[in-house]
C-alpha cells in the first residue's frame, strides 16, 4: 500500500519547506531546522546508514546546506528536487566516485538521513573537481 499524493505532498513539504500540514504535524516552533543538508555518498547508504555511511572523502569535502524553504527545494506529487544546483567544494586531491547522496539533519557526523538517492550520471571526484548536484537530481516519496 503506499500514500495518496495528497499525503507524499504534505509530507514533504513539511520535511523540505517547513510547511505545517493542517491537522496533522507543525514545524517545530521553539528551533526548528533551517537547513537541510546534502551528502555525497560512494555506495548507497541504505535504510539503516548515516550520513557518514559511505560518505565521500576527497580532499576539502564538506557537506553543504540548503535552506529549508520554497526557495530551497521545490516539490511535485511527492518528488523533491533543489531549486538550484548544489555545488559541493572544490577538490583539493584525493578521489572517489560519488555514486548516491543523502539529505538529513545539521549535526556532522553520524546525522540521520532524511532521505537518499543515486548520482546520476555518478561523479568522479578528485583534484580540481567541483561536484554538483543539478535541479533534475531528485528525491522521491512513494
Amino acid at each position: 500500500m503506499s500514500f495518496s499524493n495528497t499525503t507524499e505532498t504534505a509530507i514533504m513539504v513539511l520535511i523540505y519547506n517547513a510547511t505545517a500540514w493542517a491537522n496533522y504535524a507543525d514545524n517545530a516552533a521553539a528551533s526548528p531546522e533551517t537547513n537541510i543538508v546534502c551528502a555525497l555518498h560512494t555506495a548507497d547508504p541504505l535504510d539503516a546508514g548515516t550520513m557518514a555511511t559511505s560518505e565521500i572523502a576527497y580532499t576539502s569535502y564538506a557537506r553543504v546546506n540548503v535552506a529549508r524553504t520554497a526557495g530551497g527545494w521545490s516539490e511535485s506529487a511527492g518528488v523533491v528536487s533543489p531549486v538550484a544546483n548544489i555545488d559541493f567544494p572544490a577538490g583539493t586531491g584525493g578521489s572517489g566516485t560519488a555514486s548516491h547522496f543523502s539529505t538529513g539533519k545539521s549535526g556532522g557526523g553520524a546525522a540521520a538521513i532524511l532521505m537518499s538517492g543515486t548520482v546520476t550520471p555518478n561523479i568522479v571526484t578528485g583534484d580540481g573537481v567541483t561536484p554538483r548536484l543539478t535541479t533534475a537530481s531528485t528525491l522521491t516519496l512513494d
